[in-house]
């Protein structure tokens, strides 16, 4: 019997208010499910303080990109600060997510249950591995968009799609530099493979303009805000690449275990366009340049990259959300085959089994927080510390058997800050200090991380880190410093920066320590020389 197509435009909406309800929710719940001070904060302080006029690059040392941190002071602008802005940044991005694959899904033709089904499991391993805003998840999402815009404009051949891919690769290389340059690459690569056999002008022209315009409104953007362009080339592109070395020996010894077998699962739910594109190739090696097989080859780049990018990271895993999407196309293309029955339940069972594993093992125990064995009943609501963190259940692997400690130090620390009236500069993980405070924090690094955020003494780049940092100083005048610990990747910013006679050091409680800026040679020598 043929369906209506009204029954169908009421099925899709349906199933649509469903999905944005659900992914949204789910995410909704998990944000406020424990704390990593390191991340956990780090968007919600460079949001506000992106509200309050400071500027990456210019006032804040920033080797992640601004997209993130520009999206959530827009939320914050919106909503008003606090966790719930916050929460809804990402959570708004994990319906996103899944609304675009249920569209390219129904797009390839996937029959609507099946797209939803797909689409949703996809979600409920996203973003809730973190919950909140994070670099990897977003840059990931814009990624994703713009191998589905490819995907599209290959199968539809419609404008519009060659028109979006310009737009997300910009955005996601623009929150973070890898995989959403891979993509890039992985993207044009494809492209040229398309236009040999399928040659239009207008794709070209429409990907030249694009980019023109894009690459036009960022330099104006930095002109207009007085953005230094070397202090974006070096903070954002040259000291990343200087750290290239150190990702790929994480990356190496090049290993079927850590490729294949630990992603296996990834693999196996890729398993049927990846059959086919190398039959097809086997079979007559230009055929590579049909569209399925061009689309196939797009996917399994795409596994490529996500693989290595997560093998090249120190942060959690969370590329597992690839098995539903990966087995939707699976699905899809099963109706090639005489079994097509079998194989359909089987990618059905694969992502729906996977999902309920991996959502168990890293999402419900909070994994990538760095709280596996930790008893998440013994959270506190952090309502105790500001109302503008209401609601979120503070946890962490600082203090996981006894939160109220770390909150009461914490407590005793912010007194001390907010009785402080002197210029200073906080050096936290626990960035939300300044927030609740309604103070500028004069931080110079969006996360204090030596190596990894900003360089080591006497590594490449240090003299422009180091001349950052106390530009930072001299020209805000700080006071002093305060640093609240426990710090995951730094002790003292001063080690290796300037002598001890520059500053003093006071230790005022378990966790607060003050660093008074002292009158000395080095720093008057460094003013007269930069002239600040």
């Amino acid at each position: 019997m043929k369906i209506k197509p009204s029954l169908t435009r009421y099925q899709t909406h349906i199933y649509t208010f469903l999905l944005v309800l659900i992914s949204f929710s789910v995410n909704q719940y998990y944000a406020y499910s424990g704390v990593l001070p390191v991340d956990s904060f780090s968007t919600f302080n460079a949001g506000y303080d992106i509200l309050n006029g400071s500027l990456p690059f210019k006032d804040f040392w920033a080797i992640k990109g601004p997209v993130l941190d520009i999206i959530q002071a827009l939320y914050f602008k919106i909503f008003g600060v606090s966790w719930i802005s916050y929460t809804f940044h990402s959570s708004s991005f994990n319906s996103i997510f899944a609304l675009a694959t249920f569209f390219t899904l129904r797009r390839f033709k996937l029959e609507l249950k099946y797209a939803f089904l797909y689409s949703l499991l996809s979600s409920i391993l996203m973003y809730p591995t973190y919950g909140i805003p994070f670099t990897d998840h977003h840059v990931a999402i814009f990624s994703i968009l713009a191998v589905y815009s490819l995907c599209l404009a290959i199968k539809l051949n419609q404008n519009i799609y060659w028109i979006l891919i310009p737009l997300f690769l910009f955005l996601g290389f623009l929150t973070k530099q890898t995989p959403a340059g891979y993509f890039g690459i992985l993207i044009s690569f494809i492209t040229i493979l398309y236009l040999i056999k399928n040659f239009r002008l207008n794709i070209i022209l429409i990907g030249l303009l694009s980019s023109l315009i894009l690459i036009v409104i960022f330099f104006f953007l930095l002109f207009f805000y007085k953005i230094p362009l070397e202090s974006f080339i070096v903070q954002y592109l040259l000291f990343p690449i200087s750290l290239g070395e150190t990702r790929i020996e994480w990356l190496l010894p090049f290993e079927f275990q850590r490729f294949v077998l630990r992603h296996k699962l990834i693999y196996i739910a890729l398993s049927i366009p990846i059959f086919l594109l190398f039959k097809g190739i086997i079979k007559n090696f230009f055929s590579i340049l049909d569209k399925d097989n061009l689309v196939f080859l797009l996917l399994f780049g795409t596994l490529l990259i996500f693989i290595t990018h997560q093998l090249m990271t120190i942060n959690g895993l969370f590329i597992f959300f690839l098995i539903p999407v990966f087995a939707g196309f699976s699905h899809k293309y099963s109706e090639k085959f005489k079994k097509k029955k079998l194989l359909i339940n089987f990618f059905m069972i694969l992502s729906l089994v996977s999902t309920i594993y991996y959502h168990q093992k890293y999402v419900t125990k909070r994994d990538t927080l760095l709280l596996r064995d930790v008893n998440l009943n013994n959270a506190v609501d952090s309502l105790v510390i500001d109302q503008k963190l209401q609601g979120l259940k503070w946890i962490t692997h600082h203090y996981p058997n006894n939160p109220n400690e770390e909150i009461k130090n914490l407590l005793e620390a912010i007194s001390e800050i907010k009785k402080d009236t002197r210029k200073k500069m906080l050096v936290t993980d626990y960035q939300f200090i300044s927030v609740i405070l309604d103070i500028n924090d004069n931080s110079a690094a969006r996360i204090w991380w030596r190596h990894h955020i900003y360089p080591e003494p006497n590594k490449v780049y240090f003299e422009e880190w180091k001349s950052f940092l106390i530009s930072k100083i001299l020209k805000e005048n700080i006071e002093l410093i305060y640093t609240i610990k426990p710090l995951e990747g730094e002790e003292n910013i001063f080690d290796g920066l300037i002598s001890s006679d520059c500053y003093s050091t006071n230790k005022i409680n378990e966790i607060l320590i003050e660093q008074k800026i002292n009158d000395c040679k080095e720093l008057r020598l460094f003013f007269k020389n930069k002239q600040i």
